[in-house]
């Protein structure tokens, strides 16, 4: 059981979406929501408050009267719930409400108790709303997306539950659920936020930092694979340059390859007299996928930290409208619910993510061409050349997938177009952000894993198994427990769709 306290940090978010811990909310915390629903509720009786006795976005202007002040909140609600497409899966939708209830909990919303102690059972029963992909534009906030989570919690809708998609009535009755207490602006509450590109944004960010591991330990492999030089790697080389990431990601791949009898060192070979060469036989350095893994996974490591920094801080702060500040006894009116700081976030983590994606592209490519590495068959292939084909078909698949990479890498950030009568006439686009950079993870995980079963291959073939590191001989018995030695050709995609799976739900080191 963990115990949410108004601030939450990323190992609190891993454990409770990845490890489905329970939560409870901390007294202190139920005091504060509570004080501040009371405080709005005194103080809007003879003022205009937005979204308590006003329309909503450019109808504000018109006054609602106390009569219609509970109803003004349902058809928010409902008229919002107006998402398509594909349905987000739960997990995603799981980290989306934890995301919400951390910062209602916060007590700037002035919501009702009972919608924190729903979204609180609904979490810990794993009950996730139907909630589409299509629909937040990412200015009021997820305001479509979030209407899904709000239609749920009035006992609407339809949720997951069990492995079913089931309507809300339904389900409420089974676990004996009574929907939230509208009272004042809980509709408004639960939909004017940032929450949903936040949590999916941050389960991005869990997952890259699982795929770049994978990446390291690749890398660490191709190297032994073609027996390189170590100083590369060396502290010395990349601790020239002050870059932390380049440094960490250096320091990570000598600890990985401690033990490997593969790797060489550059004055046993070349600092010697050799000066009766005139042409060498091997290469002096390795090709750049090889020789700068440090220097392109730096930036990879250096940005993935910063985005989580600033995830963190947006999933702990208020970032809805208007927000009540009960110590000073006034509400202040603003934009807390423009996901900016979100879209751009997730942006730069599509960007070095497709980056990965190409580096494993074109590392799986020196290894099924012949002619760059010269210590391996054509495609790996370990059975006779012209009539079987070894790993020539998932190299259309790795391409194709990272040119989609590539094209999926372009920002949604500056891609703003006004809607709502022009009142949002500059939006973030934050969800289809995070939704995009999602899928731009998925497809990065099909390339390393089919990176990784040829790099076991090429171990196979090179008969090195023995002398590799034992953390690349870890990797080698953990695919190998997928995927067999094959010199016939087999059936590629089961396995492909295998490893991928393992890599995603599964981690050897970390960064």
């Amino acid at each position: 059981m963990r115990i949410l306290k108004g601030k939450i940090e990323i190992q609190d978010f891993f454990n409770i979406i990845f490890n489905e811990e329970s939560i409870a909310i901390d007294e202190s915390v139920v005091a504060t929501v509570e004080e501040s629903f009371d405080f709005l509720k005194e103080f809007s009786e003879n003022k205009i408050i937005y979204g308590v006795n006003t329309g909503f976005g450019p109808m504000a202007q018109y006054k609602i009267d106390d009569k219609e002040r509970n109803q003004l909140q349902y058809n928010l609600i409902r008229s919002h719930a107006s998402g398509t497409g594909n349905p987000i899966p739960p997990m995603y939708v799981k980290a989306a409400m934890l995301a919400r209830l951390n910062t209602l909990c916060l007590g700037y919303s002035g919501v009702h108790k009972s919608v924190i102690d729903v979204m609180t059972s609904l979490i810990n029963k794993n009950i996730t709303p139907l909630i589409y992909e299509h629909g937040g534009v990412g200015a009021s906030g997820d305001l479509v997306q979030l209407a899904h989570l709000a239609l749920t919690l009035i006992g609407e809708g339809e949720v997951f539950h069990e492995g079913e998609r089931k309507t809300t009535k339904e389900v409420f009755e089974q676990e004996n659920l009574k929907p939230i207490t509208i009272a004042l602006r809980e509709g408004l509450g639960l939909m004017n936020g940032t929450s949903v590109m936040t949590g999916v944004g941050l389960v991005n960010t869990i997952y890259t930092r699982r795929l770049l591991n994978w990446m390291i330990i690749a890398s660490c492999a191709i190297n032994e694979i073609v027996k390189a030089y170590d100083d590369h790697l060396s502290h010395e080389l990349n601790h020239a340059k002050k870059h932390i990431g380049q440094q960490q990601i250096a320091k990570q791949m000598r600890t990985h390859l401690e033990s490997s009898s593969l790797i060489r060192k550059r004055e046993e070979y070349l600092y010697t007299n050799q000066t009766e060469v005139a042409v060498f036989k091997e290469k002096v350095q390795e090709y750049y996928s090889l020789r700068c893994v440090p220097q392109i996974l730096g930036p990879v490591l250096d940005t993935l930290n910063n985005v989580e920094k600033i995830l963190i801080e947006e999933v702990n702060s208020a970032n809805d409208n208007p927000i009540i500040d009960v110590k000073k006894k006034h509400v202040y009116h603003g934009g807390n619910f423009h996901g900016d700081y979100v879209s751009l976030e997730m942006d730069k983590l599509k960007i070095v993510v497709t980056k990965m994606t190409m580096l494993a592209e074109r590392q799986l490519n020196y290894l099924l061409n012949s002619k760059l590495n010269e210590i391996l068959p054509p495609f790996v292939n370990l059975a006779k050349l012209g009539l079987n084909f070894g790993m020539q078909g998932v190299q259309f698949t790795a391409t194709s997938t990272t040119a989609e990479n590539q094209m999926l890498a372009n920002p949604m950030y500056v891609h703003s177009i006004p809607n709502n009568n022009d009142n949002q006439d500059i939006v973030s686009m934050g969800t289809n952000a995070a939704l995009i950079t999602k899928k731009v993870i998925e497809n990065a995980f099909e390339v390393v894993a089919i990176e990784l079963i040829t790099i076991v291959q090429a171990i196979e073939y090179l008969e090195v198994k023995d002398q590799v590191s034992s953390n690349t001989k870890k990797m080698y018995d953990a695919i190998r427990n997928i995927v067999p030695v094959f010199k016939e050709d087999v059936i590629m995609y089961p396995y492909v769709n295998q490893v991928k799976d393992f890599i995603i739900n599964n981690e050897m080191t970390e960064v």
